[in-house]
């Protein structure tokens, strides 16, 4: 089921491992298929270079899980991915990173200024990369942080946490937008 998509979400958890943008085990990524509404995300707490897209977890938007094939988890911020899916219907992919410089700025609760053009690949409408307000991971509280910042910008940064970028397109643009803002942050 949605093989293709599941082989996406692998490939671009994958990277983002490589890249540095997470680290650990940590950040997850999901893709939501345009025809049945059903969404591909990562399992919690698996080695990236380890899994393979069969333990990719297919959930519906109730988060009920639909397909399992190796009995691993959707990641605990699942709630997450929905919350954004629900209240965004254009978006179609969602990466969350732990990257070091972006997460130094949400830790520090700072607002990234537009610095360079790469800004506006972002979709910072208001010229800034906006930080969402703490919410504990795996909360509704958490899930719901996010969906503010994520109407003035395609990605935010999420206070204490980490960062997240969307996409109307595919998984691949959201980790591209996520790999700009950790260039960003460092600059």
């Amino acid at each position: 089921m949605l093989e293709d998509l599941k082989q996406e979400v692998l490939a671009c958890a994958q990277q983002a491992d490589r890249s540095g943008l997470c680290r650990h085990r940590s950040g997850n990524f999901s893709i939501r298929d345009e025809k049945s509404g059903l969404i591909c995300i990562t399992p919690t707490g698996a080695d990236r270079e380890e899994m393979t897209a069969a333990d990719i977890v297919v959930v519906d938007v109730q988060a009920r899980v639909v397909e399992n094939k190796t009995s691993l988890r959707p990641t605990s911020e699942t709630l997450m991915h929905l919350a954004v899916y629900n209240s965004r219907p254009e978006i179609m992919a969602i990466a969350h990173t732990h990257s070091r410089f972006a997460t130094s700025f949400a830790i520090l609760n700072k607002k990234i200024p537009a610095i360079v053009y790469e800004i506006f690949m972002l979709g910072c409408r208001d010229g800034y990369v906006p930080v969402a307000p703490y919410g504990r991971p795996g909360t509704k509280a958490l899930a719901e942080s996010v969906l503010k910042p994520l109407l003035i910008a395609d990605v935010a940064l999420m206070q204490a946490h980490g960062a997240i970028a969307i996409d109307q397109s595919s998984l691949k643009e959201a980790l591209l937008k996520a790999s700009y803002l950790e260039e960003l942050a460092e600059m």
